[in-house]
């Protein structure tokens, strides 16, 4: 016959029962700090890993500023070099040609409304005028470009009205085929030859006027 239960059985087994679900609280509780500790640990990196990746990413910024305005700064000295380089020779090019231009200026601007535009050089006398386009590199959409400024011309330039406009393209490069096309549009085309420039139009050239 067993021997009957006690109180102090009874006792002994909910103390230890309590114990162990103390031990048990104790070790979520402990567990769930280390969980708090460690997700902390990792909010932290990640915010040290967004200050870090936020300044790599000002850097950048300022990097590519600082690089997009050498690089205007150079594009725009280089054009200024391309157009030294073709305006001293306009009036000689044209007038060989029978254009009897005898004035230059350069970077013409209109800031009429709907018609702003620049023209690189302008030669004109009478009431004859070549409007130039001056790039380093010459495309055809620079070709295009220029056409569609053309059409517009007497609308950026009123008092030139009653003038007869040729148009001209000038390039140190010229991509392929540009040149022929600008021809067919009717523009004159200039190219340089060593260290001057010349037109590249054949005498037959019947130049289109705006």
């Amino acid at each position: 016959m067993a021997d009957p239960v006690t109180i102090a059985d009874i006792y002994a087994l909910f103390q230890t029962s309590q114990a162990e679900a103390d031990r048990r609280f104790a070790e979520t509780d402990r567990r769930a700090v280390e969980a708090d500790r460690r997700l902390a640990e990792l909010n932290a990196a990640a915010e040290r890993r967004a200050a870090e990746a936020d300044r790599e990413m000002q850097e950048l910024k300022r990097i590519a500023a600082n690089t997009s305005r050498e690089v205007a700064g150079l594009t725009t000295r280089w054009g200024q070099f391309v157009e030294n380089l073709v305006e001293p020779s306009v009036v000689r090019l044209f007038q060989e040609r029978g254009i009897e231009v005898q004035e230059t200026a350069r970077r013409m601007k209109s800031q009429r409304p709907r018609a702003e535009m620049e023209i690189d050089i302008f030669a004109v006398y009478g009431a004859v005028a070549v409007a130039i386009e001056v790039k380093s590199r010459l495309s055809r959409q620079d070709v295009e470009d220029f056409l569609v400024r053309l059409g517009r011309f007497r609308q950026a330039f009123p008092h030139y009205s009653d003038y007869r406009i040729y148009g001209a393209v000038a390039g140190i490069e010229i991509d392929e085929g540009v040149d022929r096309y600008a021809y067919q549009r009717g523009l004159f085309v200039i190219k340089q030859t060593g260290d001057t420039v010349t037109v590249a139009n054949d005498m037959a050239f019947l130049p289109a006027a705006w």
